[in-house]
């Protein structure tokens, strides 16, 4: 009796597991069938015909900071943080980046404002898109769908990097072209590394320049051939990286002249 009374305790702990996990698979399909429609319906957006953007938002959003293009007036109105649009020709990377004054909000927002796990690609509260600094930070998630910047770290593979070198970063008055110049993986809170990637935005000298850039190099999971020097522009896109704790994956990009 007590051997019949353990296995269906035993028996009944397993279906929870079951129910458990099986929720959390459901749940997961639904939010990354969520964040595909959202994506797609923005994809569709900045397809907008000029006629359909009204005289009035056109007025408003261009008396603001920005020059924008009509491909991306209609998104804007929906959502006035975006800031630009980043893709890299043949992987999933394809993405609005957002702007808040809450550097945390979009670690959890969707374009839309909603609570989401996804998120969005965003850069820090100070950075200014239309004239950036010497370097700038993309921020996106590391979702196991491969959404946002789940892909990024298929990088590692040099093979991978000859097929997708260039980086794309559409503002509202250009677009821009960065030719890939190192991917490396780096502990965030490694306390014998005081290499810290994600403060570097400014090189006022060459020898901050060369900090930055003598770091990075170091750390290249490959050579890419690509050189930079004082006065190149660079961006910046990281993610975590589950490979070790505090991990994070990092891809640099030269802007091309």
């Amino acid at each position: 009796m007590k051997n019949k009374k353990k296995f269906r305790i035993v028996r009944v702990l397993l279906l929870i597991i079951m129910a458990v996990c099986m929720f959390q698979i459901v749940r997961d399909l639904y939010f990354s069938s969520v964040h595909k429609a959202e994506q797609e319906r923005l994809h569709e957006l900045t397809e907008t015909n000029d006629s359909e953007t009204s005289h009035n938002d056109r007025e408003h959003i261009q008396s603001t900071e920005f020059h924008f293009t009509d491909q991306y007036m209609e998104l804007y109105r929906i959502n006035s943080d975006l800031r630009g649009w980043l893709t890299i020709d043949g992987t999933e990377i394809d993405y609005p980046v957002m702007q808040s004054e809450d550097n945390d909000y979009y670690l959890e927002h969707s374009f839309y404002r909603k609570k989401n796990k996804y998120g969005c690609l965003f850069v820090k509260n100070f950075v200014n898109i239309e004239n950036p600094e010497t370097n700038f930070i993309v921020y996106g998630h590391n979702m196991k769908d491969g959404a946002m910047f789940g892909t990024l770290d298929k990088f590692e593979s040099e093979d991978y990097y000859k097929e997708h070198s260039e980086i794309h970063f559409y503002t509202f008055s250009e677009l821009r072209i960065y030719d890939i110049v190192a991917a490396f993986q780096i502990n965030l809170y490694d306390e014998e590394d005081e290499f810290k990637y994600y403060e570097f935005y400014q090189a006022e000298s060459q020898e901050q320049f060369e900090y930055f850039y003598k770091n990075i190099m170091d750390r290249a999971l490959y050579d890419t051939g690509m050189k930079a020097e004082f006065g190149d522009s660079f961006i910046t896109l990281s993610t975590c990286s589950y490979q070790t704790e505090n991990g994070r994956f990092v891809l640099v990009g030269k802007q091309r002249k």
